[in-house]
């Protein structure tokens, strides 16, 4: 298996998987996928220790890392603090949360024992996190949330790495192309997080037509992918690989929390839906009572991005840590990101049984496709 991505990244099969779990990452890339660590939910220090840790264990094949840097958040350019941030969230959105967490049979009154959030998007984080990254041998970095700023695409050039950015309609697409970036990201509507409306059949077409005019940039394939045979039908549609997260959720070394992961099991493709309600922005996730209740009418709207974090992350964090003691209420509360290819995925496997597993199912549809051509 041989595409664009694979000359520009160095791998042997055109798999890359985003994690936010080191361990996924180096065994994706120790399979001979591409793994890809989701930075942004690390500070600068943690980074920098979680990236050493993959140098370690990859022994120098290829990984890269993904930042989250929106182009609109609420006080962008303002320089605000963590504490100013905090000040603009309104005091209803605390009190309404309090209520659902009571409603469903949780204690808030020990919100100061809650986990702790990482990084919520602010004025500085990405550069430092940028920094971070550069140090290490990487090679692709990809940003999500619009156009890369400046100084990612300068400075990765001149380090010699190339440039990713996720994309959820053909103008983004066109945008992105001519603000240089390097390798598009087609995310449909089925993957999980941040999505737009399009799906991944209409859309990676749709983007390959799109940028032709402009200049050759490899396309990846986005959104509910979890199988091999869906990856030679990206290859088909004319992306030169694809990029993929949900599947890694549940495999043996992923970190998502163990509740989480029976409910995703037990999930079929309907059970998850787009939703403000997490960040501020809509993304796909399980469907639960914590969903639900941003969306019923008289309740209050979600704010916007990194508002809705602040009232949410740490809340969400702490009705994980009750599902997994056996709080009925927290288990009808608990979601996390996730695409509609979770209807795909039935049982907990190591990761490189993932990563072989798809490379055989993307063998077996190519001679499928080679058969109906009558070669």
């Amino acid at each position: 298996m041989k595409t664009p991505i694979c000359d520009m990244l160095g791998i042997d099969l055109p798999l890359l998987a985003f994690s936010h779990c080191r361990d996924v990452v180096a065994a994706v890339t120790n399979a001979g996928g591409f793994g890809v660590l989701g930075a942004s939910s690390h500070t600068p220090e943690d980074l920098e220790h979680e990236l050493a840790w993959i140098d370690e264990q990859v022994d120098g094949k290829p990984y890269g890392a993904d930042l989250v840097i929106p182009e609109k958040f609420e006080g962008k350019g303002q320089r605000l603090t963590a504490e100013e941030l905090a000040a603009r969230v309104p005091t209803g959105h605390h009190a309404f949360v309090d209520g659902l967490l009571k409603e469903h049979g949780l204690e808030t009154g020990g919100r100061d024992r809650w986990p702790a959030m990482a990084n919520v998007p602010a004025d500085g984080i990405g550069e430092k996190l940028l920094d971070v990254a550069l140090r290490h041998p990487i090679k692709l970095i990809a940003n999500a949330l619009g156009v890369p700023p400046r100084y990612m695409i300068d400075r990765a050039k001149e380090a010699g790495v190339p440039v990713a950015a996720l994309v959820g309609a053909k103008e983004h697409a066109i945008k992105q192309v001519r603000a240089g970036v390097d390798v598009l990201i087609a995310q449909g509507t089925e993957a999980g997080g941040h999505c737009g409306e399009v799906t991944t059949m209409v859309l990676v077409p749709e983007v390959v037509e799109a940028i032709r005019p402009i200049r050759e940039v490899p396309v990846l394939a986005a959104g509910g992918i979890v199988t091999g045979r869906q990856m030679a039908a990206a290859v088909a549609l004319g992306a030169a690989g694809v990029w993929t997260g949900s599947v890694w959720l549940t495999t043996e070394e992923a970190d998502t929390a163990p509740y989480t992961v029976q409910k995703m099991l037990a999930a079929s493709s309907r059970d998850t839906v787009r939703s403000k309600g997490r960040t501020g922005k809509s993304c796909r996730q399980l469907k639960s009572a914590w969903t639900d209740a941003w969306e019923r009418p008289g309740n209050p709207e979600p704010l916007p991005m990194p508002l809705q974090s602040l009232v949410s992350e740490r809340a969400l964090r702490y009705v994980d840590m009750q599902a997994e003691k056996g709080n009925p209420g927290a288990r009808e509360l608990a979601t996390y990101f996730v695409g509609q290819g979770v209807g795909l995925i039935d049982r907990v496997r190591s990761t490189r049984d993932v990563v072989y597993g798809m490379a055989e199912d993307f063998a077996e549809a190519a001679e499928r496709l080679a058969d109906a051509m009558g070669e």
